[in-house]
């Protein structure tokens, strides 16, 4: 009995991006200069694949300092810390390297000149995400505030009306931010924006190839973590944008092909911290069951990069 069709559409660009590719190739160099163990406050990039492939090198997971021992080498993630755990670091003078995205850095910027501005700061994003925490954690508590939704507007101190800026985080959904600014900037005309749109360019371009296909597709899978904040709004970009399903699958094993009985074209993408190993791996298992065609769309083409610290540059 021959194998049912199943056309697959890959969206392009999908997965690593360079703060990511920047961020792994961190703690990889960093073993090689520092040997083992290195210490990685936090998950690096939220991917359990990576994570437990830097494990395997000779990185050691930790969720604070105190567990770091005193005079090892510590990594920062590339979601950003608060200023107070880079105080603490230096306080026990252990040896720092920060993988923090430099997109994400451009934030922490916005928020700081806010403050020496004068100017309280409102950061859109979601509660609890560790890029939220980081650049809560950049100026005084009392001088920052999460606006989650359109609701939290109304919890902003009237005080505040004449001296707001606003930054966001990194891996919102466009559509979803672009309604809560226009509501916020109702209600504050006079609130001053970043210098550039914080949304990152690879949330970007990964959110507007799955629009592109996903019209096309009786399901997508996302390939990525579900505590990654980038990969969720892709399966929630593609249900808006006219997909009738769509799925976050961290890998291969999580598939369910009863999922896909009645799918004819498959749509594809992974989120910016799942590597492109997955993608091929869940293609693999997929021709185990069906004849498939595959086929890419390009939405853009990716040419940005960023260069590692200085610290291991030398």
């Amino acid at each position: 009995m021959s194998a049912p069709k199943l056309k697959i559409l890959l969206a392009s660009p999908r997965g690593f991006c360079a703060g990511v590719t920047r961020a792994v190739q961190i703690v990889s160099t960093a073993l090689k200069k520092f040997g083992t163990p290195v210490y990685v406050r936090h998950e690096i990039v939220h991917n359990k694949y990576v994570v437990q492939t830097l494990a395997d090198q000779g990185a050691v997971f930790v969720n604070e300092l105190d567990e770091v021992p005193d005079g090892a080498v510590v990594i920062f993630s590339a979601h950003g810390v608060p200023v107070s755990v880079i105080e603490e670091a230096n306080r026990r003078r252990l040896t720092t390297i920060d993988a923090t995205c430099p997109l994400v850095e451009k934030v922490h910027r916005e928020a700081r000149k806010n403050l020496e501005n004068g100017r309280k700061t409102l950061l859109i994003g979601h509660k609890g995400h560790p890029e939220v925490i980081g650049t809560m954690g950049q100026i005084p508590a009392d001088e920052i505030k999460l606006v989650s939704s359109v609701a939290d507007i109304d919890t902003i101190p009237a005080e505040w009306a004449d001296k707001l800026g606003y930054v966001t985080q990194t891996t919102l959904s466009l559509d979803e931010t672009a309604e809560l600014l226009q509501a916020l900037k109702s209600s504050f005309p006079a609130i001053v924006k970043p210098n550039q749109n914080d949304i990152c360019y690879a949330t970007t371009n990964r959110q507007r190839a799955v629009k592109a296909i996903a019209g096309q597709c009786d399901l997508l899978m996302v390939i990525g973590a579900p505590n990654s904040s980038n990969s969720k709004r892709l399966v929630e970009v593609a249900k808006d944008a006219g997909c009738p399903r769509s799925v976050l699958v961290q890998r291969a094993a999580d598939i369910n092909l009863n999922d896909l009985s009645e799918v004819k074209t498959l749509g594809i993408t992974a989120g910016a911290s799942a590597p492109e190993i997955l993608v091929k791996e869940v293609i693999g298992t997929l021709s185990e069951h069906f004849d498939i065609t595959l086929s890419e769309h390009t939405e853009t083409e990716e040419k940005v990069s960023f260069p590692l610290p200085a610290s291991l540059r030398e």
